[in-house]
Order: structure tokens, then sequence, then C-alpha cells
């Protein structure tokens, strides 16, 4: 009887308190509720002196130990033959490569070297800077004055078929560890992604990594040798009916091309609580780009040092004993770059946000580049303890439109800082994919983002 008499008390102090909540909204300007993206304002590293027909792609960021930033870029397009200032190598190579520098924490830039190959990522190994990427073969170029001077383009392979989009460098044990991927059949006609398989690559820091013998090379997992059909039933993966070996028409003006991953991350799970944990430190996981058509999922497989030295690249299982490839990651759909921070023990996430993936493609805007889940001009932060259960933290920097990227970006911690450089565009760029200049974007004090 006496919880019956109570209940119109209760409901009027309930009503009271929404009441009181909703006062308190309404004088809330509507406005602080939005989502602002915090790093918008920007410098621009470089700039493309032809947009129409000179694109700006592959930023990388490193800094050194004496707080000098580095930055590095790419240029391509048809308009790159006709730049009066483009050198060539003895094999003919254009010098599409470019480094920067900066003092003041990326207020000003001034160019350093140029170099013949493109996909590079700036990084610190011992007491020399490399820039590695790839023409067609691996190269690498390096300074032992923190980006004075450099020494000449070295190449680690010989006539093989190398991609991969600067991402990031994990660094343990004395070694840097990074990933490129390498095209290891040609038969796919088209984006040949699910040709491609991801190495992971591992240099001594004292060593010298412009020279082939200073690295280690994984053992190669191709995508289309584990992905067959059978294997994808019911996770909507492929998102459109694809072809295995070329490209298909999803409209009158877009296509998709076969299923794969590209442009890939390594990181080690670092907490002993992790069911991926390895306490002998000698397990490797790569997060990939996943091109499956959707959004919000990555590739993933992991690389076990072995006792010879060698290491060995497969697919992770969960406690069911199944194997897992596909992985929800926010805005894995598009290439994203991952790094660890020991101050917050936890992995930060840089990615594209897709907001309207499921419009069909035949009524997208004319300025939408491809795909529906090909957006490109959100650029969005979170970030982990585990690497599976990702935690918004911001929106980083958003385009004027569809068509001006915020895109393929990467990061590097400077103090309290994050720097974040963004291929990216304004309304002369041609597309949001081929933007015309560099952008260099700071997120202040960025660790008071956890919650």
């Amino acid at each position: 009887m006496r919880r019956w008499m109570m209940m119109p008390a209760i409901a009027l102090l309930t009503a009271s308190l929404i009441a009181s909540s909703s006062a308190e909204a309404e004088e809330v300007p509507p406005d602080m509720w939005k989502v602002r993206p915090l790093a918008n304002d920007f410098v621009k590293i470089y700039e493309s002196p032809d947009p129409k027909g000179v694109y700006c792609y592959s930023p990388g960021l490193e800094r050194c130990p004496t707080g000098r930033l580095i930055a590095t870029m790419d240029i391509g397009g048809s308009g790159v033959k006709k730049l009066a200032e483009l050198k060539k190598d003895d094999k003919n190579r254009p010098y599409r490569g470019k480094v920067f520098t900066s003092d003041d924490h990326g207020k000003a830039w001034r160019h350093s070297v140029d170099f013949p190959f493109v996909h590079a990522r700036p990084f610190v190994a011992g007491k020399s800077l490399y820039v590695l990427g790839h023409a067609g073969d691996l190269m690498a170029i390096r300074s032992d004055d923190w980006g004075q001077t450099w020494s000449e383009p070295s190449t680690l392979t010989e006539k093989q078929h190398w991609h991969q989009a600067p991402c990031n460098v994990w660094h343990a044990k004395g070694n840097v560890y990074l990933v490129m991927e390498r095209r290891a059949t040609n038969v796919v006609k088209g984006w040949p992604v699910a040709e491609l398989a991801p190495v992971l690559m591992r240099g001594k820091i004292d060593a010298d990594l412009t020279k082939r013998e200073s690295w280690t090379f994984a053992s190669e997992l191709i995508f289309r040798d584990i992905v067959k059909d059978e294997d994808v039933d019911y996770f909507g993966v492929p998102f459109y009916k694809v072809d295995p070996l070329k490209a298909r028409a999803i409209s009158p003006l877009r296509g998709c091309s076969p299923m794969g991953w590209l442009e890939t991350n390594v990181v080690q799970i670092l907490d002993p609580d992790h069911y991926w944990f390895d306490p002998n430190g000698k397990t490797f996981h790569l997060f990939a780009r996943a091109h499956t058509g959707g959004t919000a999922l990555a590739a993933m497989a992991k690389v076990v040092e072995n006792d010879d030295g060698t290491m060995t690249t497969m697919l992770e299982t969960v406690p069911s004993g199944k194997k897992i490839l596909w992985i929800p990651v926010p805005g894995g759909q598009m290439k994203f770059h991952m790094l660890y921070d020991e101050k917050t023990k936890r992995y930060w996430l840089l990615s594209s946000q897709a907001t309207d993936s499921m419009t069909r493609a035949e009524r997208l805007p004319a300025n939408r580049y491809n795909l529906p889940n090909n957006e490109r001009h959100r650029l969005q932060l979170h970030f982990s303890t585990n690497c599976v259960d990702w935690c918004f933290a911001c929106l980083v920097a958003v385009g004027g439109s569809a068509k001006q990227g915020r895109h393929y970006a990467s990061m590097v911690i400077d103090g309290d800082d994050l720097h974040v450089s963004s291929r990216s565009g304004d309304e002369q760029a041609k597309s949001a994919h081929d933007g015309n200049f560099i952008s260099f974007h700071t997120i202040k004090n960025f660790r008071r983002l956890v919650y």
C-alpha cells in the first residue's frame, strides 16, 4: 500500500527534474551541442601550380629528436611532365617526391629535397632520418643531419611491383617495423588490391636502412588466396556484386573493383588482458583498409616472429577458433593512420568519416568521387585501448564540399599536440581524390579528448 502511495510523489519529482532540465536546455544555444572540427584551420605545406593537371598525394609526417618536423608528399597527374623544375634520375624516373622541414611546430615549411619515388613515409631510426617508398621497386633515402642533406636514392628490391600509402611505423626491441605491400600476381584487370600482399619489414635502428640486407621481410599473404565466396556469406561483404578479376559497373559512371586490402598499419597489442596479447612480444597485428564497397570495416592479419628471425604472416583467430579477417574500424573503408601514445596508453586512429554510403550510386551528386563509400572530405579522430572498440574523439577537419578533400592523412605527436598532414583540396581541385594542396593541421592538447 505504501509503495502505491509513493508513486505520485516520485512522478512529481521526475516531472520537476524533467522540467528543470528542459528549462536549462532551452537556455543553451542550439549550436553549443554541435560537433565542430577542432583543426579546420591549416597551413599549406605545398600547393599545386596547376590544380587541373598536377595533384598532391601521399602526405607523411615525422618528428625528429631535435623537435624538427618532417613532411613528405608526392605529385601526380598529366601535368607533372610539363613542370620545368622536374628532374629525372639515370633510369629516367621523375623526382615526384618532396621533403619539407619545419622548426616552428609547422607554422612555416622549407623545401628540403626531391626524390624519385612515391607513396613514401619519413621515419627516425637511431641517429638517422629515412624516407622509404617505391617506384615499382622499394627505394629509400637517408639524412644524418635531420633533413639538411640527403643520400642518393637506393633501391631495395629488383623488378618488383610495390604499393602502400604512407601509414605508421612501429618501434620495438631496437627495430623499426613498417608495412609495404607487394603486388604478387598480375591477373586482375583494373585496381589490383585483391593481388596485394602486405609485407611487414623489420630493420635494426643502428643499421643502414638504405641497404637491402638491413631488412627482414615477412612471408606474403595474398588477399585473393584467402578470400573465397563461401568465406564472406552473411557479413554483407562484398556490398556490391563484384567480378573477382575485373571492375564491374555499379552505375553508368561508377564502378567497383574486386575486393582487397591495402594501405596497412602495424601495431602490437600491449595489454596483458587482451585476447591477442603475446607475452613474448613476437606478434604484430596488421590493420589494412578494406575495399569491400561498404564502410566501417578494416581487414586484419598478424605477423609472428619465429625463433630463427624469420616472420610469418597469417590470419588471427577468435576464442571460438574461427579466423578473423574483417574487423570494425571507423573509416576502415579508406586509408587510415594509427599510432600509439604511451602517455594515454591508447591507440589513436585518424580516418575518413562516412555520412551517406547508403545513397544509391546513380543518385550521388556529381561532385562526389566514385562510389558512395568513397566520401573523402571529413577527417575524424578516435581512440581505443584495444584496437577493436573505438571511441569518437573529434572531427579534425572538413572540406567545404564533397569535392574539397581532407583525407589520406598522417599524424605525429609533438609534445601535447597532435599534428596532421592531409591530402586536401579547395574549389579549384579536380576532385576529392585529386587535390591541389597538402594541408597541415594541429589539435592542441589532444589528450584532453580522452574520456
